[in-house]
């Protein structure tokens, strides 16, 4: 169903329509009693505009722009250095003990979602960025600041400094009664020219394999979405915030019609953390690993296509296995909402929030039956003692960290037992050359069992000429062997 302000256009083109059918079609109406082939009757039926949609929601969005500025003595500058300085003005160039600018810059798209002045945008924008300034449509600026990051979605909130008043925010529309077809608008600044407007309508919902985020449901639109369009509004036709703008499928860099929105549903929750004072984003742990049906188990199974989550391993004493969900169910749905694949359970979950029950549809043999999970948050069953490796080792530039299921959770992967996991590894540093990767769990150093961060930081303590370093990294233990 089309929704439209403008019903007087949309009623004088279904009669253009009308009027190019056959003339046995018309109920052998007279020439004199039928309309001049469906002209336009009055202004209305002649003016198809999207302004007033525009003129509602353009005000709620704001060009983002952020920054990491390093400064930091440099050395004397040698004669080329100071020729493209003084003739081309080439920044972060100094003399000897003069602070030189290194800046990197983004520039993107955003939405004021609060009077207060809260807008969101896609945290790729402001990743690594620690100044950002917003600029309104009305070309007022400020400064504003990071409030919450949620690389998971692809999300971030920030905070318009001092706004003072007639700050527009925008309404949340509801992303659950889009429909393939709807039309929509994408509203940011492509390219940095300025605040644009296009329209296209929905292509596709709950895409899965865009690959931007860890929760990969999009709303498909072919609205043009082009770089630094990212962040902005995806609104429907009465002015309210369906989607933000995050990715496009391009060859070229430009748009090619197909381009990707976070749906607000998830928007609304990175959004409601925000609010609460959050700095980030707590979401509900099942406890189970599931997996993609197979058209060989869909038919193992008696489907008649694949559908669903399939449960494959349980963590113990987990909302799952205490819901006495088992390995083999098939998950059909959260809530009456039905899954096709991990991708769409893993976000009709998340957006259960960490309180009261949620229903999954399950499928256990031949017969389907309704299980209640209880919601709640992944525990830290023991303290995290963060440790950051400044010895000499393989581990220099690592973090890592105590396992337990919220450091799982929050790495995404499937860490078996108590052990230490690396939670960053440092771009350039000796532990990324070395190879470890975020997620990776430490198992054993020259043979001496790892179980906590203190009896990593006890093995690093000396510098060695050769280390034997055992890692579990999905499962499979991996031995390498460095040099000191």
């Amino acid at each position: 169903m089309i929704r439209s302000p403008l019903p007087l256009a949309l009623a004088g083109a279904v009669a253009l329509v009308l009027a190019g059918m056959p003339a046995s079609a018309q109920m052998m109406k007279t020439p004199e009693a039928a309309p001049a082939k469906g002209a336009p009757q009055t202004r209305g039926e002649v003016q198809l505009s999207f302004a007033p949609v525009v003129k509602r929601a353009a005000p709620s969005v704001v060009n983002v722009y952020a920054s990491h500025v390093d400064k930091r003595p440099q050395a004397r500058a040698n004669a080329m250095d100071e020729f493209m300085r003084r003739f081309f003005g080439e920044p972060g160039r100094g003399g000897r003990g003069m602070p030189g600018e290194r800046a990197q810059r983004s520039l993107g798209s955003g939405v004021i979602v609060d009077d207060a002045g809260l807008v969101i945008t896609n945290n790729h924008v402001i990743d690594n960025m620690n100044e950002v300034r917003i600029a309104l449509a009305d070309r007022r600026e400020f400064e504003a600041t990071i409030v919450l990051r949620d690389p998971r979605t692809d999300l971030a909130v920030v905070k318009i400094k001092n706004p003072g008043s007639g700050l527009v925010s925008m309404p949340f529309g509801d992303s659950e009664t889009l429909e393939v077809g709807d039309f929509v608008m994408a509203i940011g600044n492509p390219f940095g020219v300025g605040q644009t407007v296009t329209q296209g309508i929905v292509s596709a919902l709950a895409r899965t394999q865009v690959g931007s985020s860890d929760y990969q449901f999009f709303i498909q639109t072919d609205a043009a979405i082009n770089p630094g369009n990212s962040g902005g509004a995806l609104v429907d036709l009465q002015g309210r915030l369906v989607g933000i703008n995050t990715a496009i499928y391009s060859q070229s860099g430009g748009s090619h019609g197909i381009g990707f929105a976070i749906p607000a549903g998830m928007v609304k929750a990175v959004v409601d953390a925000a609010k609460g004072g959050d700095s980030t984003v707590r979401r509900p742990w099942l406890g189970a690993r599931v997996q993609s049906v197979t058209t060989d188990i869909a038919e193992s199974m008696g489907l008649d296509r694949p559908t669903g989550v399939l449960v494959a391993s349980l963590q113990a004493k987990s909302p799952a296995e205490e819901a006495g969900l088992k390995r083999g169910d098939l998950i059909l749905s959260v809530d009456g909402q039905n899954v096709d694949d991990p991708e769409a359970f893993g976000y009709r979950f998340a957006l259960k929030g960490i309180s009261g029950q949620t229903k999954f549809g399950v499928l256990r043999g031949t017969g389907r039956t309704a299980v209640t999970v209880k919601l709640g948050p992944a525990p830290e069953t023991r303290p995290r003692d963060v440790l950051k490796v400044r010895t000499r080792s393989p581990f220099l530039g690592a973090t890592l960290v105590n396992t337990s299921p919220a450091v799982a959770e929050e790495l995404q992967v499937e860490l078996p037992g108590e052990g230490v996991a690396v939670q960053a590894v440092e771009d350039g540093s000796v532990a990324s050359r070395a190879g470890l990767q975020k997620g990776d769990l430490i198992v054993a150093i020259n043979g001496v069992p790892i179980s906590t961060t203190k009896d990593l930081e006890r093995v690093t303590r000396n510098t060695l000429n050769m280390w034997e370093v055992s890692i579990n990294r999905g499962g499979e233990v991996l031995t390498s062997v460095f040099g000191g």
